[in-house]
């Protein structure tokens, strides 16, 4: 009786040794404990180099480019020329100080308040060849000025790519590092993710003088690379004080999107294509609700996806839909209420948001690879061979009639839990929280550009179980493309100047992989029927 009583209650600890052991350290996200050396948040002066204005008279500034057509074999020019209108004409080729072809296009301005702004140029250059560095020249005299940029591969399974992706950026002194990070990157073309400038925290006139700062600050990069821009809550800049009514005026004027080239109405929402990934931008801050455009078009856009041709279908929007900080928490539901059944059913494999100031990435396979190869990689250390490594150490002391008393033996359990839905809820009915799913996206919060709000360091507690990790640093991350199959995801974070690796993941394309599954094992029953001899 008194062995039996003993027994229960060696049980009974041992289980709550296990809860503790591996829910702390196995299976549950990780919080990052680093605490970075905070630099002040605020605006870069506009004295500074960084956002200095060209020399010569009527020299073009504020230059970026974007993707100009569906398929990657075009590109948007825009700049500014503060003096007057000047040309609009884009001269461009393929060797340097050679322009054989050129190009026209518009200009245009607005106001804002009592700011006018100067003259937004805007040229399509169309036409292009896949793979090849074209130098292009804008302005006039010698105020003109000269820069390059390089078209993506063509559109195959295997052409890779490496996207670089940035969100809240600002212009303070942790933008300034986390832009020359990503320079460092090797990233080919920016996915941004809205909130651009921050201008709208200035007053009056000061709204279009930052607009035109940033837009200085960001050319180093933006002029050689697209960057693919989605809109954030800091481009309404709704100010009915001043008589500013009209949302996203300023985003609108400045930034040109291939909207046309996708059967969008809207340039906040659209889609491209670029080398193995198809990418979808939604807008957050739009009517999105069932038979609006937006929703409309998404729902034709995502029959659009060729999965043969594009294995990887990419989202990009400014507010997550799965977050777990304090900050702005829930503040995607009504969107992912509306469209997450579709993000399932056509298997997104990466939805991209900004909006909160910290980096986290939603769960994915723990302790051994999960039915679709994946595999977690934190801070160069495998958690699937950690995991591995306790369990071997504490089986061996357990004893053996109890090992299979536990309800989840600790792999299974982890495993189990790579990807979550929670389409499965309604207000009537159905479950209350998400739920693994095989189909379901990979969620990625990276708001954590730099701009002078801070960082949300608050999350919430415990740790919601989608959550693998998260962490409030200023930072980036990008994604490798490697050919059909295969892609790597990295946060870069900036650690007091210093670009710093600290969370990658590798993943297995689910379209290809399975197909791949299903050829391997059609090819094994037809050896086993002896149909082939290989």
């Amino acid at each position: 009786m008194a062995f039996g009583l003993w027994f229960t209650l060696f049980e009974l600890l041992l289980k709550l040794f296990l809860i503790l052991a591996f829910v702390k350290k196995g299976c549950a996200g990780i919080t990052s404990t680093f605490t970075r050396t905070k630099w002040q948040s605020f605006d870069i002066p506009l004295d500074h180099k960084v956002l200095a204005i060209p020399n010569g008279y009527n020299a073009p500034q504020q230059v970026h480019i974007t993707q100009g057509d569906y398929d990657g074999k075009a590109v948007m020019i825009s700049w500014v020329t503060a003096d007057k209108p000047g040309s609009s004409r884009v001269q461009y080729g393929t060797s340097e100080k050679k322009y054989d072809f050129k190009a026209d296009g518009t200009v245009a301005n607005y106001t804002f308040y009592n700011y006018k702004s100067g003259y937004i140029h805007h040229c399509l250059v169309d036409g292009l060849e896949y793979e090849t560095k074209y130098y292009y020249k804008i302005g006039e005299g010698h105020s003109s000025r000269e820069f390059w940029f390089q078209t993506p591969p063509k559109i195959d399974p295997d052409s890779p790519f490496t996207f670089g992706i940035i969100g809240d950026l600002g212009q303070t002194y942790n933008s300034l590092s986390t832009l020359e990070h990503y320079m460092q990157s090797g990233g080919q073309t920016v996915l941004f993710l809205g909130d651009l400038s921050y201008a709208d925290r200035y007053q009056y006139n000061d709204v279009g003088i930052r607009w035109d700062s940033w837009g200085r600050f960001i050319e180093r990069s933006a002029a050689y690379q697209p960057w693919i821009w989605s809109a954030g809550n800091h481009e309404i800049e709704y100010m009915p004080d001043v008589g500013e009514v009209l949302p996203f005026k300023s985003f609108l004027h400045r930034f040109s999107t291939p909207h046309l080239a996708s059967r969008s109405n809207n340039p906040l929402w659209y889609a491209i294509r670029r080398a193995s990934a198809h990418i979808i931008v939604l807008s957050s801050y739009s009517p999105h609700v069932k038979y609006t455009p937006q929703w409309l078009w998404l729902r034709d856009e995502l029959k659009r996806v060729d999965r043969k041709k594009t294995p990887w279908l990419i989202i990009l929007m400014h507010v997550p839909i799965y977050n777990s900080n304090q900050a702005h928490f829930m503040e995607g539901e009504s969107m992912r209420a509306v469209f997450e059944h579709w993000f399932v059913r056509h298997r997104v494999d990466f939805i991209f948001a900004g909006h909160v100031h910290a980096y986290e990435r939603s769960i994915i396979n723990r302790g051994r690879p999960s039915p679709s190869g994946e595999k977690c990689n934190i801070k160069g250390k495998t958690v699937g061979q950690n995991i591995e490594q306790r369990n071997r150490k504490v089986e061996k002391w357990i004893p053996e009639k109890l090992r299979n008393r536990f309800p989840h033996d600790i792999r299974t359990y982890c495993s189990a839990k790579y990807r979550i839905s929670n389409i499965r809820y309604n207000v009537s009915s159905g479950y209350r929280y998400p739920v693994p799913n095989k189909s379901a996206p990979v969620y990625v919060t990276v708001g954590d550009g730099g701009n002078q709000e801070g960082l949300a360091g608050r999350f919430r507690d415990p740790q919601p179980e989608y959550s693998a990790f998260r962490e409030a640093s200023y930072g980036h991350s990008t994604l490798e493309l490697k050919n059909r199959t295969h892609a790597f995801l990295n946060w870069h974070r900036n650690e007091d100047g210093q670009k710093v690796h600290a969370d990658s993941v590798i993943f297995l394309n689910r379209h290809w992989a399975s197909n791949l599954r299903r050829r391997r094992l059609k090819k094994d029953r037809l050896k086993a029927r002896g149909k082939i001899d290989f």
